[in-house]
């Protein structure tokens, strides 16, 4: 591909200086996607359906994503002209995106994987390109074929690399054949067989749509008494094959003379033949008007032609037709699809070439489905037959209706088998193989270095007269550790318990070893650190701040007698013994790039998992299996239940006045949102589910405490873009400066009240009772 790049790029800037449009496309096929399109949150599907044919059949499938996902960021990529422009039109309503797939260089791929972090990507029909596969694969996101099916042509070619295409395809996660042999063509090609599954073809589904407006109209003015559409009409495969346009405007001319009110539409197959097309009609003298050219008051003359010159609008003109003839198949090219005339009710004609859909053909020939024709002679004796009796028209296409309806299904297929695949995904962001190599090496220093240290912690660990839970994760930066921690606590006193917090206090601005504050009590923040401090705004429990969290929980336990200890943070903490390890895994970012630091942002290896009683998938999406994550988990601990949380907005706090506001609040608003989170697409996410899209997105570090300086650069941001309101998260909210409110006027700034919830919580909570002892009696403290 490397070698091949400097005449790909001479042919690009060939065809685009014989098309403009060709060369306006070049920065999305090279990677360069429109602002836009860049995402701040994993987990967007991206749909890549090459031409019209794809993308029409594709639609079922697109309307189906938006209602099941909508709030999952939907990209539709087309390779053609043709396909992008119709994909815009018909998707313009249900995808947040639509641009021109990328070459199949790592560069352009990876850079289109990277501005849409997509979890799921889904190749329509024949598209396999190498480099788009594996890279979909390292970046994590889950692989379908859908309407698979593999051309003559192009069989001839996989079969001279087959042993190199057996290694694309075993990237896949799933292969939908459309026909049989389309089925056997991939199992021959090496094909897993348990990921490839016969699924049928999309185009069953398809559902006839209403004709555009202007040639409903010409047809409602001019009344013809018949109308033939003859549909994606191709020129000579070879020299001396068929002309169907030539063959079409043939009979065309002898039918007129005894069909006088006959009106044809004459929709070519590419759109460099509606020019010569339309000089032909010219020459002949043949009433004709152009679709491009169309009025409001158009009429035409009968008998006489409509040129459809246009785009991915034919399927929706075949209800208007008495008779269809389907181009491609006098040609040798091979035929094109049936199925959207047949659903519409149309007698279809058809010559002997549909080698490209021999299994609709079989279906078609064995049913009655359709009048075949061999020569261009018996093509204009079909037409007037059907012309002439309306009954065999009648029965012939309520025969296609019926076989076009038969085989209906395979988009709900598709449908199940998507939301098995987005369970699969585990997005990741790796490194590129340079740095990888280079700083692997140092990463095996740390792993030894930590194991050296475990060692010892271990040999002098000492334990606690109550019952200590660790919350805590093999990542670094955020995993929902500190919300989770305190949906806990409050679980805790529901079940009747006293639970008091460790924590280490992370950044924190004191000498003291350790502080403790009672339940209700106030501390400021360069004494606690922003995870203590959010602890303590919620004045339900007693905190012990310190890095010796033996010390400090035993000076915790003489001050405020708490029952059970809440160590947040403490996976890592092995002097201190624990009765229960929850490990939680951030749904939005699993493995932290894949690597234990520096080659990753792991703080262990994957082995570490093994430690955990219980894992818990936190910031997870209503409907989401998680079954990629559960697999790897259970790859390192066999035996420790799973469990899910997802973080929910409760609400708005304005920062400047305390006033709290509906969750819904900001929805419509321009807004600026900031945040300095160890995993910010937490905040990202949390926005993107309440439906705000701000205009400026900026990333602190972790724990970043806000200078006057930088609040004032926000705020001329802000004015600047003439934006509304800065949005940010309560952990922020802690590490502003008093002033935050004045220094930012007359901008208003709000953070986010969030709260953790579990799926299946009655599980959880049977769980915990089950490891923990029984709980003394009474506890004052609120409720879940």
């Amino acid at each position: 591909m490397a070698l091949a790049f400097p005449f790909i790029l001479v042919y690009l800037l060939w065809r685009g200086l014989r098309n403009r449009a060709y060369l306006d496309s070049l920065p999305e096929r090279l990677g360069w996607l429109p602002d836009r399109m860049h995402q701040t949150v994993s987990g967007s599907i991206w749909l890549h359906a090459v031409s019209v044919g794809e993308i029409q059949a594709s639609a079922g499938l697109v309307r189906k994503l938006r209602v099941e996902y909508p709030q999952t960021r939907l990209f539709v990529s087309a390779g053609t002209l043709a396909g992008h422009a119709l994909a815009r039109e018909r998707f313009q309503d249900l995808a947040d995106g639509v641009f021109y797939a990328p070459l199949d260089f790592v560069f352009a791929v990876r850079s289109v994987l990277r501005c849409l972090r997509p979890g799921l990507v889904i190749v329509l029909e024949t598209e396999i390109w190498p480099n788009l596969w594996r890279e979909s694969k390292r970046a994590g996101a889950s692989l379908m074929v859908l309407n698979g099916r593999i051309s003559d042509t192009a069989m001839v070619r996989y079969r001279r690399f087959g042993w190199f295409f057996h290694a694309v395809l075993d990237c896949a996660d799933v292969i939908h054949a459309q026909s049989r042999v389309a089925y056997e063509r991939y199992m021959e090609l090496g094909a897993d067989g348990d990921r490839l599954h016969l699924a049928g073809n999309l185009k069953y589904d398809l559902e006839p749509g209403e004709p555009a407006v202007a040639v409903a109209a010409l047809v409602e003015r001019t009344r013809p008494s018949q109308v033939w559409i003859a549909a994606s009409t191709m020129g000579p495969a070879f020299p001396g094959d068929t002309d169907e346009d030539e063959v079409v405007l043939d009979a065309f001319e002898q039918l007129g003379r005894d069909h006088a009110r006959l009106l044809l539409l004459l929709a070519p197959r590419k759109p460099e033949r509606f020019d010569v097309v339309a000089a032909r009609l010219e020459s002949r003298g043949i009433a004709h008007l152009r679709r491009s050219r169309l009025g409001a008051a158009s009429t035409i003359e009968l008998p006489g032609v409509l040129l459809v010159d246009s785009i991915g609008e034919l399927a929706s003109l075949f209800s208007l037709a008495d008779v269809v003839f389907m181009g491609g198949t006098l040609a040798a090219r091979g035929g094109h699809n049936l199925l959207e005339p047949a659903s519409c009710g149309k007698a279809v004609i058809s010559g002997p070439n549909l080698r490209n859909f021999p299994e609709i053909a079989e279906d078609f020939r064995a049913g009655d489905g359709l009048l075949e024709v061999r020569t261009a002679e018996e093509l204009m004796g079909a037409v007037d037959r059907l012309l002439r009796e309306p009954e065999l028209r009648r029965e012939l296409g309520a025969r296609a209706r019926r076989l076009s309806r038969k085989k209906a299904g395979a988009t709900q297929r598709a449908m199940d088998a998507v939301r098995e695949c987005m369970g699969k995904a585990m997005p990741v962001r790796p490194l590129p193989l340079l740095w990888r190599a280079l700083l692997t090496p140092l990463s095996w220093i740390w792993i030894g270095a930590a194991a050296s240290k475990r060692s010892r912690q271990i040999r002098g660990r000492k334990r606690l007269p109550v019952p200590v839970v660790s919350v805590g994760g093999i990542s670094m930066g955020g995993a929902g550790k500190t919300p989770f921690a305190m949906f806990l606590g409050r679980l805790l006193c529901a079940e009747g318990r006293h639970p008091g917090f460790l924590t280490r206090g992370y950044r924190r601005r004191t000498p003291a070893p350790y502080t403790i504050v009672p339940s209700g009590g106030e501390a400021p923040v360069d004494v606690t650190g922003d995870e203590a401090q959010l602890i303590l705004r919620a004045g339900l429990w007693p905190v012990g701040i310190g890095s010796r969290r033996y010390e400090t929980g035993l000076k915790l336990l003489e001050t405020c007698s708490p029952d059970v200890l809440v160590l947040d943070d403490g996976f890592q903490h092995w002097k201190l013994e624990r009765d229960l390890d929850l490990v939680l895994i951030d749904a939005l970012n699993p493995w932290a790039q894949g690597g234990v630091f520096p080659a990753g942002m792991m703080r262990e290896p994957f082995s570490a998992l093994g430690r955990a009683s219980a894992f818990v998938i936190t910031r997870g999406k209503p409907g989401h299996t998680y079954s990629g994550i559960q697999a790897v988990l259970r790859r390192y601990n066999a035996t420790a239940p799973i469990f899910v949380s997802r973080l929910v907005p409760r609400g708005w706090v304005e920062l400047a006045t305390g006033r709290a506001l509906p969750a819904q609040a900001m929805v419509g608003r321009a807004a600026m949102a900031f945040c300095g989170l160890g995993n910010p697409d937490s905040f990202w996410s949390s926005l993107e589910g309440l439906g705000c899209r701000p205009t400026v997105s900026v990333r602190f570090p972790d724990h970043h405490h806000y200078r006057p300086r930088e609040l004032r650069h926000l705020a001329s941001q802000a004015k600047g873009a003439q934006l509304e309101v800065l949005l940010t998260t309560e952990k922020d909210a802690v590490n502003l400066p008093p002033s935050a409110a004045s220094l930012l006027e007359p901008v208003r700034i709000y953070w986010l009240r969030i709260e953790v919830e579990m799926e299946k919580p009655e599980e959880f909570v049977s769980w915990l009772r089950q490891r923990l002892p029984p709980a003394p009696p009474a506890c004052d403290a609120p409720a879940l």
